[in-house]
């Protein structure tokens, strides 16, 4: 058996790995770095920044724990050396494991001559520019080339320094002002860490709340937190276009006009404008599948992604599998590794307990979000009746010795359906977790891992907690 895959980010060389192992023979083809976006310009750069900011914060606070006189300066630059590093540790990492045997790591970009023939063109650079196309053919293809950069069809959208994930990462100075468009959660995260950094940070997001696909109690909540932190977040914000004006004589002459980017959007029938030294594009991630002659060979896809069906993320031909942000079902670098896997198991004639369904997320703002499950909302829409038991970080004593009381947990519990009404799920079975506070990405797992079990209330409640601990805000929740 031979397997080709296209793309080597999470869903693409985890999966390669995996199958490398089990002896089979795999191709692996990727245009850029290995890590795919998650690696080189998502979760990990980020997060390096998320902890330069905690450290920031932590100096910021520190007279509360007894430390006085304390000085300190912030070098932009050594905080980017930091990160790239990080990138460059890990991406020697993944290189080193790719050496396997059984994988051939084929550098280029790649389009599809048919439905079992994979063609890669690849540049090297001598004297002058040489361009060579090599072919690949296997028994089964897996595509896993990830997600671009979605951005607004507004005037300005496409003017020079409008930036997006990736050019934010590489910039040279924290700015002052800072406009992000879009409060999901890239948007949030880097909203949350330049305001760490000391930039002024406004957020515009054109929906009723930020993130808008979690929980709306902890969307609410965490608005106001970050609220205090000083990112002015303004919701129902429909962004009309970006004018730059990079001479001076142009702008207005007031304090607040003094940056060279102006923003201009409409709310509640109005429109308002604010100015930004730097604009961060952050409306989320499209479907990467422009170049890979999808309709030339007959293979379904739409604007959101490649379609694949639900259990084994297999396309509309049957040896052609999508796995990852390319098939726009959830855009998360652990579902494109457990996809792959499903995938692979698939192709093996392997069984396997994966539930999809259950997918945690979290995002890395100060303090921290996450959850897994169905959301109260979801559970409206579908008729289904349920109870939704909270806990306060502010009664958690670890979080208070932490200093980091501002949060809460919220469990989603199946209840008893009302006469005429009947429910998929039987009373007490929990069905989701909700929470924002120090540590949430950790102690969502918890939840995840029981929830993937089917676990009920009784069984949460079961569970002994270690004390003092941050999950204990789970224990409480079930408890109350």
């Amino acid at each position: 058996m031979k397997i080709v895959i296209i793309g080597a980010g999470p869903g693409g060389y985890e999966t390669a790995l995996v199958a490398a192992k089990r002896g089979v023979e795999v191709v692996l083809i990727e245009s850029g770095h290995v890590g795919g976006t998650c690696l080189n310009e998502g979760c990990i750069p980020t997060k390096a920044f998320c902890k330069n900011a905690e450290v920031l914060d932590g100096l910021r606070e520190a007279e509360a724990f007894g430390v006085t006189g304390l000085s300190y300066g912030f070098d932009f630059g050594a905080v980017t050396a930091r990160k790239n590093a990080v990138v460059e540790q890990l991406r020697g990492g993944v290189e080193g494991l790719l050496s396997h045997k059984n994988i051939t790591l084929v550098r280029g970009k790649a389009s599809f001559k048919d439905s079992h023939t994979v063609l890669v063109e690849s540049s090297v650079m001598s004297n002058e520019v040489v361009t060579s196309v090599m072919e690949y053919t296997a028994d089964y293809i897996i595509i896993a080339t990830g997600s671009v950069s979605a951005s607004l069809p507004i005037p300005g959208s496409d003017l020079p320094g409008i930036l997006t994930s990736r050019e934010i990462l590489d910039l040279q100075e924290v700015p002052q002002r800072l406009c992000v468009i879009g409060g999901g959660v890239i948007g949030l995260e880097f909203a949350s860490v330049f305001r760490s950094f000391g930039s002024e940070v406004t957020v515009l997001e054109y929906f009723k709340e930020i993130l808008p696909r979690f929980d709306s109690d902890l969307s609410k909540r965490l608005k106001q937190s970050l609220g205090k932190r000083g990112i002015d977040i303004c919701t129902q914000a429909q962004v009309t276009g970006i004018e730059y004006m990079p001479d001076p004589s142009l702008r207005d002459s007031s304090e607040r006009c003094q940056s060279p980017y102006r923003v201009t959007y409409t709310r509640k029938g109005k429109e308002e404008a604010i100015e930004a030294d730097k604009v961060l594009m952050a409306v989320g991630r499209k479907a990467n599948v422009s170049s890979l002659n999808l309709a030339d060979i007959g293979l379904e896809f739409t604007p959101r992604g490649i379609v694949v069906n639900d259990r084994t993320m297999q396309t509309n031909i049957p040896h052609i599998y999508a796995v990852g942000d390319i098939n726009g079902r959830m855009m998360l670098a652990h579902a494109a590794t457990f996809q792959g896997i499903v995938a692979l198991d698939h192709i093996m004639g392997i069984e396997n307990g994966i539930d999809l369904s259950v997918m945690p997320a979290a995002v890395f703002t100060s303090p921290e979000a996450a959850c897994v499950g169905m959301t109260e909302e979801d559970c409206k829409a579908a008729d289904i009746p349920v109870k939704c038991p909270k806990s306060f970080f502010r009664a958690n004593g670890k979080a208070v010795t932490m200093g980091e009381t501002d949060g809460f947990c919220k469990v989603i519990v199946a209840s008893e359906p009302k006469e005429g009404c009947t429910s998929p799920y039987a009373p007490g079975c929990v069905l989701g977790c909700h929470l924002y506070g120090p540590h949430a990405s950790d102690i969502v797992q918890e939840a995840c891992a029981l929830i993937s079990r089917k676990a009920t209330l009784e069984e949460f409640r079961s569970i002994i907690h270690t004390h003092p601990t941050l999950t204990e805000v789970l224990q409480s929740a079930v408890h109350s």
